[in-house]
């Protein structure tokens, strides 16, 4: 059997009963290595004609997918099921499910960078909001706008008016991409998941532009989710030893969290220790205790030791960046901004009061940092906006907060594609207290510019 290719996909369609019994007889090694050849970002398993398949009959094709995923860095998993399928995949994989799972043909080309230059809007939804978040920065980084439901209900209304969208996504998962340590934020900590057996393939898995970056927008607290890791070798120490005392200069803690000894020499633990790196047996044990989490860094941290300047290139694509904040929030809440002034200082905030902010960080042809400092009430009504609900509360509007810069940060990649520049973006860090932000950006230069909508003052900082 031969994959077929749709621009940077290669499907392979299956048909009949798949039980373990007759499954090898469709697809082969040899099938599957036959796409090395092929200049592809995605492989994936078609069900649509599939009558029945059991777990025997899918770890077939999950174990020849991963091969390939590990060998070619691409996307690999499932497509072209219905509600029932996708259920009954969730069922046997639970949270070991590591592949992609796209309801179309349709869906998964819009993650795929073939369709970056032809914007489609797209309406998306998922409970998982790791899940949720996830997608919309990739279809936001392919040049696409989704419409993000916040809840069951508004997705329902929605999904009335299917003529305003080129595809509803729902019942799609994205699994890792094997050239990528999976990545999630909860609060104001990073989580990575890592699994299997460690060595030096961790350097280039982990992304290491994205989480120097994190640090420098904000973020204090990184933890690895190591409960399926079996063990880890001298090179993996050595990467994690050396991780650890860099984050050290931007007074960052960096934990271990279900990491067991049994194969890996207790004098690992020693040494990741004396370079600062805590362990855990539970992530509740950080998650749960708010004293801990903010001690360890979630809830704040100081400044970097590191300062760097701001350059031309920067400066030269500041219209963009405003253009995308001032847009999006315009959209958000129905009101247009003012712009009061536009100077080159230290970030200034003259009343911090009913204040809250958010930083996201971007890098590639261009690196920096977005700084946003709204008035409570703006943010509230952003929220109100994203939820579908005037009932909100302050961890509702810092989760709502960060969705909608990553909608900004979202909005500015396009922008600036669009001008030849490439951008990654990193997560959003959100502050209830913006003191707390003060002290991540005291002595950074950079370019503030004082808004107003509806009368009320909003500053947008760009920085590096």
């Amino acid at each position: 059997m031969r994959a077929v290719v749709k621009g940077r996909i290669g499907i392979f369609h299956l048909q009949g009963f798949l039980d373990g019994n007759n499954a090898p007889s469709f697809l082969t090694i040899d099938d599957i290595k036959a796409t090395e050849s092929l200049n592809i970002d995605m492989l994936l398993v078609s069900l649509k004609k599939v009558i029945f398949f059991n777990k025997n009959g899918l770890d077939t094709f999950v174990r020849l997918l991963t091969n390939i995923r590990i060998q070619k860095h691409i996307v690999v998993g499932f497509c072209d099921y219905d509600h029932t399928k996708f259920k009954a995949i969730n069922t046997f994989y639970g949270n070991e499910l590591s592949f992609s799972l796209f309801k179309s043909e349709k869906i998964a080309e819009l993650f795929v960078s073939s369709n970056k230059s032809e914007s489609k809007t797209v309406l998306l939804y998922n409970t998982d909001h790791s899940q949720r978040s996830a997608m919309a920065i990739e279809l936001f980084d392919y040049g696409h706008n989704p419409i993000i439901a916040q809840s069951l209900h508004e997705f329902e209304e929605k999904k009335q008016r299917l003529d305003l969208y080129y595809a509803v996504i729902e019942d799609t998962y994205l699994g890792y991409f094997g050239q990528k340590v999976a990545t999630r934020v909860t609060g104001n900590a990073i989580i990575y998941t890592i699994s299997n057996f460690l060595d030096a393939e961790i350097s280039n898995t982990f992304n290491i532009a994205y989480h120097n970056n994190s640090l420098n927008v904000g973020f204090r607290l990184f933890i690895f989710d190591a409960y399926k890791v079996i063990s880890m070798n001298v090179h993996a120490l050595n990467f994690f030893t050396k991780l650890s005392s860099a984050a050290a200069e931007y007074n960052a803690t960096i934990c271990f969290v279900g990491l067991t000894f049994e194969k890996t020499p207790e004098a690992f633990k020693n040494d990741l220790e004396d370079a600062g790196m805590l362990f855990f047996d539970n992530m509740e044990d950080i998650l749960k205790n708010k004293e801990l989490l903010s001690d360890l860094g979630g809830g704040g941290g100081a400044t970097a030791k590191q300062h760097r300047s701001l350059n031309k290139a920067l400066i030269n694509e500041l219209t963009h960046f405003i253009d995308a904040t001032v847009s999006t929030i315009a959209m958000m809440t129905n009101a247009e901004a003012t712009k009061s002034s536009v100077k080159i200082q230290t970030l200034t905030v003259s009343d911090s009061t009913d204040q809250v902010a958010s930083s996201i960080g971007f890098y590639g042809d261009i690196d920096g940092l977005i700084i946003l400092v709204f008035p409570r009430t703006i943010a509230k009504k952003a929220c109100e906006l994203l939820i579908g609900d005037s009932n909100v509360n302050d961890e509702d509007i810092l989760d709502s907060l960060a969705e909608f810069v990553n909608i900004i940060g979202g909005r500015a990649k396009v922008l600036l594609s669009e001008n030849k520049k490439r951008l990654d973006i990193t997560l959003p860090r959100t502050y209830a207290d913006v003191k707390t932000l003060l002290e991540i950006a005291q002595d950074k230069k950079g370019v503030q510019v004082d808004l107003s909508f509806e009368g009320q003052n909003f500053i947008f900082f760009l920085t590096r």
